[in-house]
């Protein structure tokens, strides 16, 4: 619509015959007169995006050469070469790039309402993507009631079992989560459900648990404060985050080992829902899309349309 109603005097005319006068005479009237680029609010939140782009591009090209010229060159010149490329990809996948992405995405995600979990190095994780609400112990009965597990608490136990069943290929179906965070703390609780007998791939979500006088600020940066557990008994809104665990990889970003997962998490969420729902213990289901849109789309290789389901706990039978 645009091109074709202020770009109309320019069709006419070959390519090569346009001048620069051309093009100002059809921009100026945008600039000047279209209500977006004429605010001048608009022009400011233009030139705070791109300061904050070449921030970021700074940031990279400093991040690099610290690993390349400093941190690779040191070890390379006191160790072999092995050596030296193994402790360079330490440093940097566990070390520096963690603290490159936080600082880029505090440049990036500065006053936005922030719509995905994070490691315990503040890196992205998991997108929210789920909502449920009722009280701890009938989350605990409905995810049960479908069939799903409740994961082990994460210890030197659970992990070191973890590893047996990976190198062995034995299930567990109760494996462990790693902690990724949400309202200032680690997820309340998880459940998950193996996909065959592999230990490797399983379907999953984390819940962390919000008093219901918090949820009409669903769709502002206050939703997303630090928050304490709410009581088993105690009706609140449950916010999750599910993904599909697929195997091993790196993750996008910083590199470092971890599970692969499936990237479509609209999928995973739709399979849960569809789940609980074809088990009869879920009602009212709707969709919530944030009213502030939310750029989520390719953090750590998730792609997500950032709608989130929301449904309330029902009875379980028997």
């Amino acid at each position: 619509m645009t091109l074709t109603t202020y770009a109309a005097p320019l069709r006419p005319k070959p390519v090569d015959t346009i001048s620069t006068e051309d093009v100002l005479a059809v921009l100026k009237p945008i600039w000047t007169v279209k209500p977006e680029t004429a605010d001048p609010g608009f022009r400011m939140r233009m030139v705070r995006l791109a300061l904050q782009r070449l921030l970021v591009f700074a940031l990279g090209v400093l991040t690099i050469w610290l690993i390349v010229f400093v941190v690779f060159d040191v070890a390379e010149h006191r160790l072999p070469l092995v050596f030296a490329v193994v402790i360079t990809y330490g440093i940097a996948a566990y070390v520096i790039l963690p603290r490159a992405i936080r600082i880029g995405l505090r440049i990036l995600q500065r006053g936005r309402v922030p719509s995905y979990t994070t490691t315990g190095d503040g890196l992205p994780g998991d997108p929210v993507n789920l909502a449920l609400i009722g009280t701890m112990r009938q989350l605990h009965q409905v995810f049960a009631s479908a069939g799903w597990s409740k994961a082990d608490p994460l210890s030197i136990v659970s992990s070191w079992r973890m590893v047996r069943a990976f190198l062995l290929s034995q299930p567990y179906p109760t494996a462990p989560f790693s902690t990724l965070y949400l309202f200032g703390r680690g997820q309340d609780v998880g459940f998950q459900q193996p996909i065959g007998d592999s230990p490797r791939k399983r379907n999953h979500v984390r819940f962390w648990g919000l008093p219901l006088e918090r949820v009409e600020s669903i769709d502002t940066p206050s939703f997303w404060l630090n928050a304490s557990r709410p009581a088993d008994d105690e009706r609140a809104l449950w916010v999750g985050a599910a993904t599909r665990d697929t195997g091993f990889s790196l993750t996008r970003l910083s590199f470092q080992v971890t599970h692969a997962t499936a990237a479509d998490t609209d999928e995973e969420r739709d399979f849960i829902v569809a789940e609980l729902e074809r088990h009869g213990v879920i009602t009212n289901v709707r969709s919530h899309l944030p009213g502030e849109r939310l750029s989520i789309g390719h953090v750590n290789h998730y792609l997500t349309n950032g709608v989130v389901a929301v449904a309330e706990l029902g009875p379980v039978a028997g």
